[in-house]
């Protein structure tokens, strides 16, 4: 079966390298190429490619956001992370906004393509100085039942928002930007470990912060 690969990745000279590497590879297909996020996320979601490999540094949006706003709109793609850093902050980020591989630009090439190949079968592919910062960190979380905290502004923004309310209209009420709201968002689903509005919203009805 081919896999089709959409490259999003601004710098054209790194996405003509790649294009090249996974062209000479048998069962994968570059079917799109992007420089930015938003080209990125209408590609993604028009083409519906089976993996993307998503540079984190993007000019207009970073490559975070996109993986979790892909998440959001519903995208199956299984994303691998393309990153001149190999700083577990950033493969941790990555992989709560649902990336399945993180690759160093440095080691991109054979590396790239066991990466797609491996998330395409529904596994998890990391470069070894990644899988390393990974360990570290799974050593240092917090016991899975023991959720962080919310600041105060957090709560409100969690209220609000399993209340149904839309982030500008957030925005407006609590006379912050959309920007400040969508970080808010993040960070508490971050530390309440979930993933949909759904989820947030079972946790805000149970917690007490938001009713029936």
């Amino acid at each position: 079966m081919t896999i089709r690969v959409l490259l999003v990745e601004d710098h054209r000279m790194v996405r003509e390298a790649l294009r090249e590497v996974l062209t000479k590879v048998p069962d994968v297909e570059v079917v799109g190429e992007a420089g930015n996020a938003h080209d990125g996320l209408v590609q993604a979601l028009d083409l519906a490619p089976d993996v993307i490999v998503l540079d984190i540094r993007l000019p207009d949006l970073n490559g975070i956001e996109v993986a979790a706003r892909l998440r959001d709109a519903g995208s199956t793609a299984k994303i691998v992370a393309l990153s001149a850093f190999s700083d577990k902050r950033f493969v941790t980020e990555m992989v709560r906004s649902g990336a399945s591989g993180y690759v160093t630009k440095s080691a991109a090439g054979s590396e790239l393509v066991r990466a797609i190949r491996a998330v395409a079968a529904g596994q998890g592919y990391f470069s070894p100085e990644i899988a390393g910062a990974l360990v570290a960190e799974v050593r240092q979380r917090p016991n899975a039942g023991d959720a962080l905290p919310l600041a105060r502004r957090e709560r409100e923004v969690l209220r609000l928002i399993a209340e149904g309310i839309r982030s500008p209209e957030i925005a407006t009420r609590l006379h912050i930007t959309v920007a400040t709201v969508e970080v808010h968002r993040r960070n508490i689903m971050r530390k309440l470990g979930l993933r949909t509005v759904a989820e947030l919203t079972k946790h805000a009805i149970r917690e007490g912060i938001v009713s029936l």
